[in-house]
């Protein structure tokens, strides 16, 4: 059969051509989709490639329209567009770039410390305006200050070093044991950080427990005349308590890339309580956004997308169990998801053994709720294995990888709760 892709948001014309290289077909939109046109949109399609600003829901997954769909790649860090858990319920494997944009997110968050100091967006705004204010006033090193990083991961981390490098102390919190890199110290609790630190940067992931992590409690916390900066996700902030604590100068600067509702598409209106408010830097969401980073996203999630589809690899998956069994040579291979609940890979042996197939590798990974493995077989695999491998109680999907028919897949279509 022939794989075809749904390639949403812009995404790196680089992720088509590794794509279209590998003989899928592949058709692009512009924008976001919403939910009702998304479904639509999905008859059809193999594989799905978003953005941000997709929301890839259980209502989307569940329908009908989807029932045909093997993967989604999120051409970005984030995966909170995406319900992981009805993903992978309904046999949808799901990757993101956890690490491809990285440098871009780290450079852009320095820069901006370093604008917000000097004051170099309200000297800007005065040049432009025909003023020629020469004054130091207000204006400040980097050198020497305290900047304090909530959520100590790739960005975090990274952004550690490189504000080393310009002299500055770091503090850090995170809720996860993290290793402090080079002279950066951990602090026990966010109240902490924020006594201490002159600069807050947050880069904590999009879980729902993270909303309005930082609200009227937390910017009151911060020290006087401190400045603030949100380049993870929008709704992590209250930007009415940040505007707020802006307007009567208890934080002097702000910058903030990520909103908690977002144009879907270039050109459209924006709206925001920080638009006006002096020394606060705005930027579309586009952290990540260089010429680099994507063209890194792009070449990393279309080799992870055509890996799964190819040889049924899961590495780095963030809802499958991480599986990857090396090429045979002479081999048919079979992927098959399930419920990892007893029995299941006894009742798929089993069906191996009575339709005369022989196993020669295998790999079983499972996570949480989720099993997944892969055989290699010595024979080919034709629609009566493969439907009764789907029919094994368990199975979620079932995917053939090799043979004349290429791609091919089913759905379980046996009770879960029921093991033959």
């Amino acid at each position: 059969m022939i794989v075809k892709a749904l390639l949403l948001e812009n995404i790196n014309p680089l992720a088509i051509e590794k794509l279209e290289a590998h003989g899928i077909e592949v058709t692009t939109a512009k924008g976001a989709l919403d939910e009702d046109e998304l479904i639509a949109s999905l008859p059809g399609v193999d594989m799905l490639g978003i953005r941000s600003k997709t929301q890839v829901t259980k209502r989307v997954l569940d329908s009908a329209e989807a029932d045909g769909l093997l993967a989604v790649g999120a051409f970005c860090i984030g995966t909170n567009q995406i319900d992981l858990s009805a993903a992978a319920d309904r046999g949808v494997t799901v990757f993101n770039a956890p690490y491809s944009n990285t440098r871009s997110v780290v450079e852009l968050a320095m820069a901006e410390i370093i604008m917000m100091a000097r004051r170099l967006t309200d000297r800007n705004a005065d040049m432009h305006a025909g003023v020629w204010n020469k004054s130091a006033l207000h204006s400040h090193e980097v050198r020497g200050r305290t900047l304090g990083i909530v959520g100590y991961g790739n960005i975090g981390s990274q952004l550690s070093v490189l504000a080393e490098m310009f002299g500055m102390r770091v503090l850090f919190y995170d809720i996860a044991e993290k290793l402090a890199l080079g002279n950066a110290e951990r602090v026990d609790t966010l109240e902490e950080l924020l006594e201490r630190a002159e600069v807050i940067t947050l880069h904590v992931d999009g879980r729902a427990s993270n909303k309005n992590l930082f609200s009227e409690r937390e910017f009151a916390l911060m020290r006087p005349r401190s400045l603030f900066l949100n380049l993870c996700r929008g709704h992590v902030v209250d930007v009415d308590a940040l505007a707020a604590a802006l307007q009567s100068g208890h934080i002097a600067g702000a910058s903030i890339d990520v909103f908690p509702a977002e144009p879907k598409a270039a050109g459209q209106p924006f709206e925001s309580p920080l638009r006006g408010i002096p020394n606060v830097i705005l930027t579309p969401h586009i952290g990540g956004s260089t010429m680099e980073a994507q063209h890194n996203i792009a070449e990393f999630v279309s080799g992870k997308l055509w890996n799964y589809v190819s040889q049924g690899a899961t590495e780095m998956s963030v809802n499958i169990p991480s599986v990857t069994l090396p090429n045979g040579l002479g081999q048919f291979r079979i992927a098959h998801l399930h419920k990892n609940i007893p029995g299941v890979m006894a009742a798929l042996n089993q069906r191996f053994g009575d339709l005369g197939v022989n196993i020669s590798s295998q790999v079983l990974g499972t996570w949480g709720q989720t099993g997944y493995v892969v055989s290699d077989v010595s024979a080919d695999v034709d629609d009566e294995v493969l439907n009764t491998l789907a029919a094994v109680p368990g199975t979620i999907r079932v995917l053939s990888l090799g043979g004349p028919a290429g791609l091919r897949s089913r759905r379980g279509t046996a009770p879960v709760s029921i093991l033959a």
